[in-house]
């Protein structure tokens, strides 16, 4: 991915942080024949693990896991808010329109988990992260027993120990202060959700970095 400095990621903790929260991730692997295997899913962060592992499973029927040896590479790829970006927004010009957005490239090799009681817990992990906020949250005990076992089968767990990072936060910080103030302003202008989330996570990033260049 190219990456202008300007706009790389280089703190962990934010990094982390990023992939925790915006988890739904498309995971890519290189096939043979020159093809490419590609799936959707959420994939959870194990940061206790050194190095650190990211964790998840597919359907048993998705041949996506049929790849995952432990020597083929994979990239997972984590998508935050991003948007348009208009260049009447800039208090100076000239400006151009642009697409500010934010994500991070985690490369690894895949490995298949075997053990039933690891698998169980990658599910338990899922549902805790999900269900736990809610006021009425729906739990793994709900199921009957044999049900669930059925169900069990039916997937297939793997974690990825984390090789490379790469991670961009393109939010117009090649324009100075007051650039990125008009932007922010200009997005929550537009109004519409992702723009506003756009807006919200410029504006933390400014908070936390303070003037742009």
């Amino acid at each position: 991915m190219y990456i202008p400095e300007s706009f790389r990621v280089r703190d962990q903790h934010a990094i982390f942080s990023f992939i925790e929260q915006y988890d739904f991730a498309t995971m890519i692997t290189s096939i043979p024949g020159g093809n490419l295997a590609i799936t959707h899913l959420p994939l959870l962060l194990n940061r206790r693990e050194d190095p650190a592992l990211l964790v998840g499973h597919v359907a048993e029927k998705n041949d996506h896991w049929r790849h995952f040896d432990g020597t083929t590479k994979s990239l997972a790829i984590f998508r935050g808010p991003h948007g348009y970006v208009s260049p009447t927004w800039y208090p100076n010009k000239p400006a151009v329109p642009t697409w500010n957005y934010a994500v991070v490239h985690v490369y690894g090799y895949p490995r298949l988990v075997r053990d039933r009681l690891a698998t169980t817990a990658i599910l338990a992990s899922l549902v805790r992260k999900y269900e736990g906020p809610r006021p009425n949250p729906w739990q793994i005990e709900d199921l009957p027993p044999d049900f669930y076992r059925e169900m069990v089968t039916r997937i297939v767990a793997f974690e990825m120990p984390i090789d490379k990072i790469d991670a961009k936060f393109k939010l117009s910080q090649n324009r100075t202060r007051v650039d990125r103030d008009g932007a922010a302003r200009g997005l929550g202008i537009e109004g519409s959700q992702s723009a506003m989330d756009l807006q919200a996570f410029m504006l933390e990033d400014l908070n936390g970095n303070g003037e742009g260049e």
